[in-house]
Parts: structure tokens; sequence; C-alpha cells
């Protein structure tokens, strides 16, 4: 089964949170948020060994980002779902604190994709979310 799922299979009446109502450990809980951008996470102390994937979200609520982490075992089943630009609503995931070494943003969580994560573009009913405005910025930062 793909990661991806096209809109027209997404379940009436799915509710979403927002990033600040998270809990920690894994869940059922879903979000629906911009998909910022995505890199490899290499670890420099092991000649670039690739980790897993990073990724970027932004909330549609209070507009804060938080991120995420795909484990190397599951990047490729879940690099076709990273589409930068895009909003999405990822269910089934894991809520960690974030080390304070790895800490990419600032919110306290970090979502980390399991096995059973399902990622689906929303293509209509999308929530309102200023990806342009986040999307130009971080251009500015290459």
């Amino acid at each position: 089964m793909s990661a991806f799922r096209g809109s027209s299979n997404r379940r009436p009446g799915d509710r979403h949170s927002t990033f600040e109502s998270l809990r920690l450990g894994r869940s059922s809980q879903i979000i629906a948020s911009g998909f910022l951008r995505f890199w490899d996470f290499l670890n420099f102390k092991k000649d670039m060994e690739f980790m897993g994937i990073t990724v970027l979200f932004l909330d549609e609520k209070v507009n804060s980002v938080i991120y995420g982490f795909t484990p190397v075992e599951l990047a490729n089943h879940y690099m076709p779902s990273l589409k930068a630009g895009s909003i999405v609503k990822v269910d089934c995931f894991e809520v960690a604190r974030c080390s304070s070494m790895y800490k990419i943003t600032d919110h306290p969580f970090l979502i980390c994709f399991i096995s059973l994560t399902i990622i689906d573009e929303v293509i209509t009913d999308a929530p309102e979310i200023n990806l342009q405005s986040r999307l130009d910025c971080s251009t500015i930062s290459k």
C-alpha cells in the first residue's frame, strides 16, 4: 500500500489537530498542514551517512512550523508523498520531544513517521495556509 493517497480516499469527518494540541506518543492524531520543504538528514560524524529525511510542516491555525522525520528504513516508502508547497493531512504518526541538539524549529515536539503513517494531499476543501510567503522566505536562506 502506498504512503500517499489522493483526496478521493479521504475519510469523511476526519478531524485534525493543530500543532499546539499535539500529544506525545503514538496515536491516530491527524494534522492538516502546509508541506514546506524536505531534505536528507546526514550524519556528519559518520562519513555523511544518510539517516533519513527531515520535513517542515506549517500549521494552519497559528502559523507555526514543526519538523518531522522519516527514518532511513522508511525513506523510500514516503519519498513519493513529499511534495513541497502542497497541503497535506498526515495520519498515524508518533509525536516525540525535540532534542535541543537537533532542534530546527521553535516547537518543542517533532513528528516521526512510522510504518503506519498515511500522507494525503488535500486537493479540495484545503485549510487556508499561506505557503507562498514561507516558501519565498525559505529560498532566501539558501
